[in-house]
């Protein structure tokens, strides 16, 4: 078996343990197949180890000395974990929005168009085009078109998370991983973000990390729920949260703990 198979798979992990400093075991053999084109939720309690599995499918981990994977992860029939990894090409492919905001201090066309100008994109219609697509996208053109050489800094947070979203699809990813996007937005914000990945979906493949099991429930198509490091349970959301297979994630979904 090697990597992605009959296009369903978007990202396959196989035995994946990751330590910090090198002796710090976060994950221990997690094994699961990422669908493509499909929400997956990680759900856990704090310090289960979902946002470091998150995290090493665009080895954002590499930025921190002392780290070290085992296992292998497949992204296009290519284990990501290999030390011939472009890093900057894999981050473009599978793009990250983290729990905060987090624009550059610029205007909102030239937050969008940061990734384009580093691919070599330099005609200016081509730039306008690309960066009013990922605006669209990211459901905010309409909130911009007329202040885009505004500074960022001065949207509403819920729109500095749009844009943040709309900056990583510009330069067209495969794959975006959401770390707890909307945990500091208001409700009306986070409404937004949950219908902007139902409805990106269509053409990318998301993996989100929550802690709000609602949320969880109303998005996502399957769902992992990690204990300690360990995978415990993967499957259909409907079935994890109506008739999951362990009792440890049926006490977790009821409340009983967490």
């Amino acid at each position: 078996m090697n990597g992605i198979m009959n296009g369903e798979c978007e990202i396959e992990v196989k035995g994946l343990s990751f330590y910090y400093k090198r002796d710090l075991c976060a994950l221990k053999g997690i094994n699961l197949t990422i669908r493509k084109n499909q929400v997956t939720a990680l759900i856990g309690p704090s310090g289960c180890g979902k946002t470091t599995l998150l995290r090493c499918f665009n080895r954002m981990h590499d930025n921190f000395s002392g780290c070290r994977y085992e296992g292998e992860i497949f992204f296009n029939n290519c284990n990501i974990l290999s030390e011939s990894i472009d890093l900057i090409d894999l981050r473009s492919r599978i793009g990250m929005v983290f729990q905060r905001p987090t624009p550059f201090p610029m205007t909102v066309f030239e937050n969008v168009a940061y990734g384009l100008r580093l691919r070599g994109i330099k005609n200016k219609n081509e730039l306008y085009e690309y960066v009013e697509n990922a605006l669209k996208q990211a459901a905010l053109w309409d909130e911009v078109k007329d202040r885009l050489h505004a500074n960022a800094y001065n949207m509403s947070i819920g729109q500095q998370q749009r844009l943040v979203i709309a900056r990583s699809l510009a330069v067209n990813p495969e794959v975006i991983l959401f770390d707890e996007p909307t945990s500091a937005l208001d409700p009306i914000s986070t409404a937004k973000i949950e219908d902007l990945a139902s409805n990106l979906k269509s053409k990318y493949t998301i993996v989100i990390v929550t802690h709000n099991m609602q949320q969880a429930a109303r998005i996502s198509d399957y769902t992992g729920f990690l204990m300690l490091g360990e995978l415990i349970e993967y499957d259909s959301t409907d079935k994890i949260f109506t008739n999951p297979s362990n009792t440890m994630t049926e006490d977790y979904i009821s409340g009983r703990f967490g």
